[in-house]
């Protein structure tokens, strides 16, 4: 299968600079203009057989234009001439009946990001064929149906992307970056005398080189599965949690949404009354950084051309500061801190890059070892979680813990508490590996209830 859309091959700065022209000389007062230009391929394989292969190339344009304190925004995927003049015409009649909006505007000029922007080596140029994608889908699946007790597979798949990330403003910026990902991913069954279950692994990088193999994902994906097998329900208790790194890394999700500068504005934040207050136990640190080389959600510059920079959200357990983009910030009365993002069909929004809890001094082990009885986390289902008080509860499975050792599976678990509560009582271990793009190591949380039986 194959998507496409209709193209220019114009210099892609040029084009988004004569898009704010023609929409200035109609009226705008100041403008900018995204461009996202993409190409991806990917291959899915079930039982052996490639069952689909899909190529995709477009073109995606937004562009924001101001009078006074409204603003419209217009997108389009059909870059041709006479649909681009449409779309400037169409922004600036629509601007101009807008409703106010007193926080609205570009970035202050000395905040921009100023060339040359840093090299973060998010291009790969090696380029990946069809038939490597569908020999890379076989292989981590067959690796995962090899493993001992795997009956079954839901699919494998691989891709590989590539886009071209453009911004040009009429306050006097004008920047683009290139990026690519590769990745791969497996999802197998196995049956036990308790019924089917199910896990995954996958690998994804922004160069091909850092990919793990196919064979270690599939075998790790076919293992996590068959581990699975055969789970009880204990009893209701208050007990130790530990989170897997792979489920861990919501608490960072948590976390964002709680100091997101609209959420703050807006006043439905749980954590609105907590800046320069501790939140998490002295030592946690959290930080987002978006100039990690080759981070999967790194980044030169932010969606308002805004100069990216490593930034403290939590330091020795202390809210530090919001995720600020220029409206939220003039909102607050603040200084953005680089954290817009943008799509081409809505206005910049706070958001996070790479997102991390740094390590803790103890092993994952360590934090484990003086539990008589906890759960140990690796999946977790559902969002239960309210982001105004901060109540906690959701579905869970994984295994549980007796004497300091991991030991049977459980399943159909709920965990239930506060993220208050949850975030000062946690404690990170020293396992931290980049792997998603929002990354946290193992992490041990006291006194939650885990209902079961």
């Amino acid at each position: 299968m194959t998507k496409t859309a209709s193209r220019n091959n114009e210099n892609p700065i040029n084009l988004l600079e004569s898009l704010i022209g023609k929409a200035r000389s109609l009226g705008a007062e100041s403008a900018d203009a995204v461009m996202f230009d993409g190409q991806s391929t990917s291959a899915s394989c079930r039982l052996g057989k490639i069952e689909d292969m899909e190529r995709s190339e477009a073109q995606d344009v937004g562009l924001r234009v101001m009078i006074g304190q409204r603003q419209a925004i217009v997108s389009s995927t059909d870059t041709l001439p006479a649909s681009l003049d449409m779309m400037v015409e169409r922004a600036v009649a629509m601007a101009k009946v807008a409703p106010e909006d007193p926080y609205i505007g570009l970035a202050d000029k000395a905040l921009l990001a100023q060339p040359p922007f840093p090299d973060l080596e998010l291009y790969d140029e090696t380029h990946v064929s069809p038939e490597e994608l569908e020999a890379t889908a076989r292989r981590v699946e067959d690796a995962a149906r090899a493993v001992e007790g795997v009956t079954n597979s839901e699919g494998s798949g691989a891709s590989f992307s590539r886009m071209h990330t453009v911004l040009v403003t009429s306050g006097g910026f004008a920047g683009e970056y290139r990026s690519s990902y590769h990745g791969f991913s497996v999802s197998v069954l196995a049956e036990g005398e308790n019924g089917m279950e199910r896990d995954y692994d996958f690998a994804s990088a922004r160069h091909r080189a850092d990919l793990e193999t196919p064979e270690d994902i599939g075998r790790s994906a076919g293992e996590r599965t068959v581990r699975r097998l055969n789970p009880r329900k204990p009893k209701t208790a208050r007990v130790p949690v530990v989170f897997d790194p792979r489920a861990s890394r919501s608490m960072l999700g948590h976390l964002a949404g709680a100091v997101n500068g609209q959420s703050i504005a807006r006043g439905t934040s749980f954590l609105k009354d907590m800046m320069d207050k501790p939140v998490f136990a002295p030592g946690v640190r959290i930080v987002d950084d978006p100039l990690i080389r080759r981070g999967l959600s790194s980044r030169p510059f932010d969606g308002e051309g805004v100069a990216a920079e490593a930034l403290d959200l939590i330091k020795d357990g202390v809210l530090r500061t919001w995720l600020l983009d220029c409206g939220s910030a003039r909102q607050l009365g603040l200084q953005t801190n680089g954290r817009g993002r943008r799509g081409t069909s809505s206005p910049p929004s706070p958001g996070t890059s790479n997102l991390y809890m740094a390590a803790g001094d103890a092993s994952p082990e360590d934090l484990i070892a003086d539990i008589q009885n906890g759960f140990y986390v690796t999946e977790l289902i559902g969002m239960g979680v309210n982001p105004v008080t901060g109540d906690y509860s959701r579905g869970a499975a994984g295994f549980w813990i007796e004497n300091g050792k991991i030991t049977y599976p459980v399943s159909e678990l709920t965990i239930a508490g506060t993220l208050k509560d949850m975030f000062k009582a946690l404690i990170p271990a020293n396992d931290l590996e980049f792997r998603y793009g929002t990354d946290a190591p193992t992490i041990r949380i006291d006194g939650l209830t885990v209902a079961g039986a």
